[in-house]
C-alpha cells in the first residue's frame, strides 16, 4: 500500500504494525525525515519517499492499495495526482481519498469541532483553522470532475458533515 502525504506517517506506521508492506511519499523532506523517523521508533518498516503525488516515482500497477487523508486540497496538480494514483494502481486496487469539502458550513465545522470536547481556546483555533482549509478543499462535484477523464472503474464519494471520502477503484 501507499500513503501519499503521510504527514508524520501515523497511519502509514499503524498499518506496518498490522504486517502490510507500506510505502509513503511525501513532497516535504521535513516529513519524510520525521516519518523514517517516526517509523524506526517503532520498530516498522515504512519505506518513506521524497517526491510529488503529480509524479509519483513508482511503476505502473504496483500497489493495491493507496491513502491520502486530509491532504489532496494541498495539492497543487490534484487531477495528476489522480492520474498517477490510477497508474500506480493494480488493477482492482483502490485509492482513498479523505479531505475536508469545501461546502462544509460553520455550523457544521463547529457541530465538529465540539465533538472533539477541546478548551475553549483550542475550539476556536480549531474552528478558525478549518475554516481557513475550507476554501483550498474541494466538493464532490469538483472530485467528480476531476476524476471523469481517468479511467477508474468505480467512483464513491460518500459526504460527512464536513468532509468526504473518494473510493476510487481502478
Amino acid at each position: 500500500m501507499l500513503e501519499v502525504a503521510p504527514g508524520p506517517g501515523f497511519l502509514s506506521i499503524e498499518l506496518a504494525r498490522l504486517r502490510y508492506r507500506v510505502h509513503a511519499i511525501d513532497i516535504s523532506r521535513s516529513f519524510v525525515r520525521i516519518t523514517s523517523e517516526n517509523a524506526s521508533r517503532a520498530a516498522v518498516a515504512v519505506e518513506v519517499q521524497h517526491g510529488n503525488a503529480s509524479n509519483l516515482p513508482y511503476a505502473a500497477d504496483t500497489f493495491d492499495f493507496i491513502v491520502c487523508r486530509a491532504a489532496f486540497k494541498n495539492f497543487s496538480d490534484p487531477t495528476g495526482a489522480l492520474r498517477e494514483m490510477h497508474r500506480v494502481l493494480r488493477p482492482g486496487g483502490t485509492a482513498l481519498l479523505i479531505d475536508m469539502r469545501s461546502d462544509a458550513t460553520d455550523d457544521g465545522i463547529a457541530d465538529e469541532t465540539t465533538k472533539l470536547n477541546l478548551s475553549a481556546w483550542s475550539g476556536l483555533i480549531t474552528r478558525v483553522t478549518l475554516r481557513s482549509l475550507r476554501r483550498r478543499a474541494y466538493s464532490k462535484r469538483d472530485i467528480e470532475e476531476m476524476v471523469a477523464p481517468i479511467a477508474f472503474a468505480r467512483v464513491d464519494i460518500v459526504e460527512d458533515s464536513i468532509g468526504f471520502e473518494a473510493s476510487l477503484t481502478k
